[in-house]
This record gives structure tokens, C-alpha cells and sequence, in this order.
């Protein structure tokens, strides 16, 4: 970890430093969210379901002009609007007590997912390159899992369903939460640019979408990248949580413990996953992370034939820590894979396709779990989170055979071999 900080620019720094305070507030509403539309406000349990894939479907629709803005004028301007919005939308909910009043407001939050994920992506990718890069991602992980784990213990103890204002509270500190990366990018990282400069003259054309769509390893990574956030992230807002309640029957005081456990996990083992996987092809990661999800549905399921138990407690706690071993092996790679792909003149784009990808599969994700345990199907629900975890393993096979090697972790490792050895 010395090493690693040593290396890094005074802007890197600065990032990561502040990155686990920025995502507390996040971490106090994630778990929450769809628990607060349906048992708080009263919304069925449908109608949540499809108001929290409102994120998502506006972050798709925002993603693709998003990425072309941040190319043309930078990250930082894209970004600023974005937290902006964030800010309008959790105050917005907070006090929502009707579908459309929180349909606007997750709307609005929903801009905001649409550029930071390839606004932030670009900024680091201008920070740091190469095997540093990789590290990056995976730090980063690990600290964004920290604020929210941090965020969703005081969440689990704080909220009470009963208590309307304790809601209100923690989404209005989600939306206090987000001045921190304005100041960030207002002040120290104001100078770092993450779009190439037209008044330069370039050797490598600008990418569009239509162009970047053809590459082959682009579109298998896509793929790959909506059903393994459809499985997985897609869930942690939606279906995890309603099975939990709903089928395991746990409190809202374990749920926020099992995202707990998540950021243990992850915090804990980060660092070593990134020493166990460097110079092992990405995709050869990808596919032991995708048999671990596995896995972790099987062991959630399970929970559900001892529902309100004290055994249906300690299975949700171990979904989420088996499930976090997974997400060591994805962060450091997909990421790092897009950018490597990437051009400078085009690297916002390829970032808002992750993005789309990412996107895509939150919104089905909510969708999938509202109508199948809506309707009473939690077996069914089980089943196509571990049929689909197999498929993204068959993904990542296809992958590594259309993917260039220097993307792939192969190459850049040797390459940093090669430098220690002189």
C-alpha cells in the first residue's frame, strides 16, 4: 500500500483520499431505498420496483450524450452538473410521498449516475495508467465499499420504518455528501484534463459510438457487463433486499449489517486479490469471480427455508461475503479493460458504453426481482441469479479470445517485470 500511495500523483491522492467520506452517504440510503418506497411511503411493491430502475433508465439515456460532452469539454464540467442533480434529487425524495414525486427525484438522481460513472473513470484514467491503473480501480473499490458499508450500519440502526423523518434525514445527508467531490473537482483536481486537446495534433482518430460498437472484444465486454451488474449490483437495491425481508424474513438491522460484511470482505481482501491476480489474464479473474456469485445465490436461497430465523440471518451476512470475494476479482478488471481499450480522444465514450452496460443491467435488475417475488416466485428468482452467473463465465471465455492481450493484463504485466528487473 506504501508503494502504491508513493506512486501515485498529488491529484490521485486527493481522489482517494476523500473518496470512503464522499460515498457515506450513499451507503446510508442504498440498502434502503425500495424499503422506503414500499414500506414507507406505501407504494406496491412493483411500483418501487420500477421507480428504482427510474435511475437506471435515465442514466442510460444520459450516458451516451454524457460521454460525447466529457470527450468535447472534460470530465470536470460534465461532472459538476451531474452532483448538481444528485443533490436536487436526494433533497427531492426525501420528502416524496407520491409515485411521481419520486419519480423526479430519482429521476434527477439518475443524471447523475449517468455521467460520474465514465466522468470519474476518465479522471482516474488521466491520473494513472498502465499496472497503476489497475491498483486504482480496486483501492477505489475498496474505499467507495467502506463509505457505504460505514454508511449502511448507521443506516440499519438509524432508520425505522415507523419513523418516516428517519428517512428524511439520511437522504438529505446523502445530498450533503455529494458537495464533497464538487469541492474536489472545483478546487485540486480542477487543472487535471481528461479530454484531449483539439489544438494538438493527434495520430490516432476520434472514435465514435458506431466506430467503438464494431471492435469485437468491445461488444463481448458490454455483454458481459450488463448480465454481471443485472446479477449482481442490479440486486443490491431491489431484489437482495426483498428477498431478505420477504422470504428470510430478517430485520432491516441485519440488512445493514450484511452490507457491512460486504465492505469487510471487500477492505479486508482487496489488497490481496490485487497481489493474487496481477500478471493472471482479466478474463481468467472474471471467471472465478462469476462461479463465487454463484455461489452466493445458492446460499441465499437456502435462506428461505428457514425464514426469521436466527440460521436465515447468518446465511444473508454470508450471501454478502461470499458475494464480495466476487466483487474483488470484478472492479479492478472491467474497468481497466475499457480504459486500456480506450484512446485519450475517445475515452469518455468508451467509459459512458461501461457505463450504458452498467446501466442496462440495473434497470432490468429491479424490474426482474419486483415482478418474480411479487408474484411469489422466489425460487424462480434464486435460479436465474445462478443460471446467469454461469452465462457471464461462457462471456468471459469468448472474451479472452477477442480481446488484445495488452488490455487482457498480459503485456503491461511483463512489461512492469521487465522495469523491476533493471
Amino acid at each position: 500500500m506504501r508503494a502504491f500511495w508513493t506512486a501515485l500523483p498529488t491529484e490521485g491522492r486527493w481522489l482517494l483520499s476523500t473518496v470512503a467520506i464522499q460515498t457515506l452517504g450513499r451507503g446510508l440510503t442504498l440498502p434502503f431505498t425500495i424499503i422506503y418506497l414500499h414500506e414507507v411511503r406505501g407504494f406496491d411493491l412493483g411500483v418501487s420496483g420500477a421507480l428504482m430502475s427510474i435511475i437506471a433508465v435515465t442514466g442510460l439515456l444520459v450516458t451516451g450524450p454524457g460521454g460525447t460532452l466529457i470527450d468535447r469539454y472534460g470530465a470536470r464540467r460534465v461532472l459538476l452538473v451531474g452532483l448538481a442533480a444528485m443533490i436536487a434529487g436526494c433533497a427531492l425524495l426525501a420528502f416524496a410521498t407520491t409515485p411521481a414525486a419520486a419519480a423526479i427525484a430519482l429521476v434527477l438522481m439518475g443524471v447523475n449516475f449517468g455521467v460520474s460513472w465514465p466522468g470519474f473513470n476518465a479522471v482516474i484514467a488521466s491520473i494513472v495508467e498502465g499496472e497503476l491503473r489497475q491498483q486504482y480501480f480496486g483501492v477505489n473499490f475498496a474505499l467507495i465499499n467502506l463509505g457505504i458499508g460505514v454508511g449502511g450500519i448507521i443506516g440499519g440502526f438509524f432508520i425505522d420504518v415507523h419513523r418516516p423523518e428517519t428517512f428524511t434525514a439520511i437522504f438529505l445527508i446523502d445530498a450533503v455528501s455529494s458537495l464533497i467531490p464538487m469541492a474536489l473537482l472545483l478546487g485540486p483536481l480542477r487543472h487535471v484534463r481528461t479530454h484531449a486537446d483539439p489544438a494538438e495534433v493527434h495520430t490516432e482518430p476520434a472514435e465514435g459510438y458506431r466506430q467503438i460498437l464494431r471492435r469485437p472484444a468491445v461488444l463481448w465486454l458490454t455483454l458481459l457487463t450488463f448480465l454481471a451488474v443485472f446479477i449482481g449490483y442490479g440486486q443490491m437495491e431491489g431484489g437482495f433486499p426483498a428477498f431478505a425481508r420477504q422470504v428470510s424474513g430478517v430485520s432491516t438491522q441485519v440488512i445493514g449489517f450484511s452490507f457491512a460484511v460486504n465492505t469487510a470482505v471487500i477492505v479486508l481482501l482487496q489488497f490481496a486479490v490485487l497481489k493474487l491476480i496481477r500478471g493472471h489474464r482479466r478474463t481468467r479473474v472474471m471467471q472465478i469471480m462469476t462461479l463465487t456469485w454463484g455461489l452466493s445465490w445458492v446460499v441465499l436461497g437456502l435462506t428461505g427455508l428457514l425464514p426469521k430465523s436466527l440460521a436465515a440471518a447468518i446465511g444473508v451476512l454470508l450471501f454478502m461475503g461470499v458475494f464480495a470475494f466476487g466483487e474483488t476479482m470484478l472492479q479492478p478488471t472491467v474497468p481497466a479493460i475499457y480504459n486500456d481499450l480506450a484512446s485519450d480522444r475517445s475515452r469518455g465514450r468508451y467509459n459512458a458504453i461501461n457505463s450504458a452496460a452498467f446501466q442496462g443491467g440495473a434497470i432490468a435488475g429491479p424490474i426482474a426481482a419486483g415482478l418474480l417475488l411479487g408474484e411469489g416466485r422466489q425460487a424462480w428468482f434464486i435460479v436465474s441469479m445462478v443460471a446467469g452467473s454461469l452465462l457471464i463465465c461462457v462471456l468471459a471465455f469468448a472474451l479472452e479470445r477477442r480481446v488484445p492481450p495488452s488490455a487482457n493484463g498480459i503485456e503491461a504485466e511483463e512489461s512492469v517485470v521487465e522495469a523491476e528487473k533493471h
